[in-house]
Parts: C-alpha cells; sequence; structure tokens
C-alpha cells in the first residue's frame, strides 16, 4: 500500500509531552451526570511484598476461552472495565511464539500519555510500586520487566492511528529507517507479544480505517493486539471510544475499558489546562493516572494470563 496518502499528517497538530497537573487549573464546565455504567475497581495497593517467585512453565489453561468476544459495540459504556479474552487471543499469541516473538515484551501504541513517565515507568524504575502490588501483578510486572520504561517509535505526543503508519512520524530515531513506519520499526527492534492500542485523542476522519490496518498488521505478526478507550471525548460524538469498541467485535479482540474507570472520578478523571483552553479535558488527572496504570497492568496480566495458560 502506498504510504504517500500519510503525508496529510504533517499540518496535524502536535502536542508536546504531557506536563504535570497543576491542582489549581479551573477545570472545564461540569457535564450533566450520566448514569454510571458497571466499574470493576482497580484492585487496591497492598503493604510490601517479597520478590515474585519464578513462573511455573507454560501449561494449557484448564478452563477454554470464549470463541467470541460475546458483547454489543453499541453498549460499550456498559462493557467491564478489564477485558474479556477470546479464543482468537491464545491463537495470535501461539502463532506469534512460533515467528519467535518475545514472550517478555509488549508494546504500547500511544500518545503523551503513555510516555513511561506518565504511564507504565514506575514499574521499572520505582521497586516500591512493584512491591506495593498484588502478588500476582507483581508476577506480570516482573515476567515484563523492561518493556514498562522503553522508549519506542510508537509513543509520541500528538500521535495518531494515521501517524503510526507514516513513515517520518519517528524521524529516524530509536533506530528506524525511513523505509519502515514506526509500526514496522517497533516490531522489528522489540519483537512484541503484545500491542496496546491507546490512541484516539488526535483522531483523524479516517481513523477506524487505519486502525483496521494496525490490527491486521499486529494479528498477520503474531502479536494479539488489545484496545484500548479512552477518557475523553474531545470529538464530542465518543466516536473513538465506539470504533475500538466495533473494531474488538469484529476481531475478537480485548478491550480494556479505561473509559469506564475514570467515569466515577471528579471531571470524569479529565481536565483542561489553562495554558491550553482550546485542547478541552483531555488530560488525566493524577487520580486518574494512577487508575490508568493499575488498570492497565491488571489488563496485561488479564490478557497473557489467558493467552498463555497460566
Amino acid at each position: 500500500m502506498m504510504r504517500g496518502r500519510y503525508l496529510f499528517l504533517a499540518f496535524l497538530l502536535i502536542l508536546p509531552a504531557c506536563a504535570p497537573y497543576l491542582p489549581d487549573l479551573p477545570t472545564a464546565t461540569p457535564r450533566p451526570p450520566t448514569a454510571a455504567p458497571p466499574t470493576a475497581s482497580p484492585t487496591p495497593l497492598r503493604p510490601t511484598l517479597t520478590a515474585s517467585p519464578t513462573l511455573p512453565p507454560l501449561t494449557p489453561s484448564p478452563t477454554p476461552l470464549p470463541l467470541h468476544l460475546g458483547l454489543d459495540p453499541a453498549d460499550w459504556k456498559s462493557w467491564p472495565v478489564l477485558p474479556i479474552v477470546p479464543e482468537r487471543a491464545r491463537q495470535i499469541y501461539l502463532q506469534g511464539q512460533a515467528l519467535g516473538n518475545d514472550p517478555h515484551a509488549f508494546s504500547v501504541f500511544g500518545d503523551c500519555q503513555s510516555e513511561p513517565e506518565q504511564f507504565w515507568g514506575p514499574y521499572d524504575s520505582d521497586p516500591a510500586a512493584r512491591a506495593a502490588l498484588p502478588p500476582d501483578l507483581q508476577e506480570t510486572a516482573a515476567w515484563f520487566a523492561g518493556s514498562f520504561s522503553r522508549r519506542s517509535p510508537t509513543v509520541r505526543g500528538g500521535t495518531t492511528a494515521g501517524a503510526l503508519l507514516w513513515t517520518e512520524w519517528h524521524e529516524g530515531m530509536y533506530g528506524c529507517s525511513f523505509s519502515e513506519t514506526p509500526v514496522d520499526c517497533e516490531l522489528r527492534l522489540h519483537r512484541p507479544s503484545f500491542v496496546f492500542i491507546h490512541v484516539g485523542t488526535h483522531w483523524e476522519a479516517r481513523n477506524i480505517n487505519y486502525l483496521r490496518e494496525i490490527i491486521e498488521q499486529l494479528m498477520d505478526a503474531g502479536v494479539v493486539p488489545i484496545l484500548v478507550t479512552k477518557a475523553d471525548n474531545r470529538e464530542q460524538d465518543e466516536r473513538v471510544n465506539e470504533d475500538y469498541a466495533a473494531l474488538a467485535v469484529e476481531y475478537d479482540l480485548p478491550l480494556w475499558n479505561f473509559w469506564a474507570a475514570v467515569q466515577d472520578l471528579p471531571g470524569r478523571g479529565v481536565y483542561t489546562r489553562r495554558d491550553r483552553p482550546l485542547q478541552g479535558d483531555i488530560y488525566l488527572t493524577p487520580e486518574a493516572q494512577e487508575v490508568h496504570r493499575l488498570t492497565g497492568l491488571q489488563a496485561l496480566d488479564r490478557v497473557w494470563r489467558a493467552a498463555t495458560g497460566r
């Protein structure tokens, strides 16, 4: 497929990296309350625990996975926070292992809120953060150590689905060549077994088409895509999250419904920065960042264990 069509991205608004939360900033006018969807509460942090034990060898799962996701895309707001993992995910994972993907590696395709310091970096850099996790999540954090703080060509402020398919988006950094897209480069360099697709705040008219192309490339490479809803509604009609739900059902893929995880937080977990008023409520509050980090790790844990039969 010709990549020149992505050159239109040159004039897209590119945002700098996320800045720290400023508590004195005014928030946007509160939205009228809506019925809260059923939300799975994040696992509470616990006291310091001992180092996680060595994981047992891979064994077949005693419980068969569902053949299909079995959810209605139109009802995505009531989907659970943590993913339902269909059999398709296990099939993709096993294909990837046969192709030589790294069972200890995952990647994130995202914008500034997916950068290590904003998202999962503490699970690599802060021993106390790891030690505070429940034992099962400590195991998961130990298994994927190194991926949480990794800088990659697929995480950058302002990233869109189209940008991930644009050969110039990585600017020749990270060991990428200008003959490959950020997705191509990340798959070549990191060989992940799982990928979180977490873009959409900076959406495009052809967003779902680009996402479909990315998903199919990942599945062809034996990489399990994990789709992620976003907390904001910058597009004003929730089309991005609706697209993610539709794609999850279309391809029978796990979806981490982060949107549902923050609905009970003040301001639904997002706020408008005073120095960027035109962007609206797109930045995560500190409380939402903690929910983001923890429920994301829980989602990784659930998909990994289901796909591998642990």
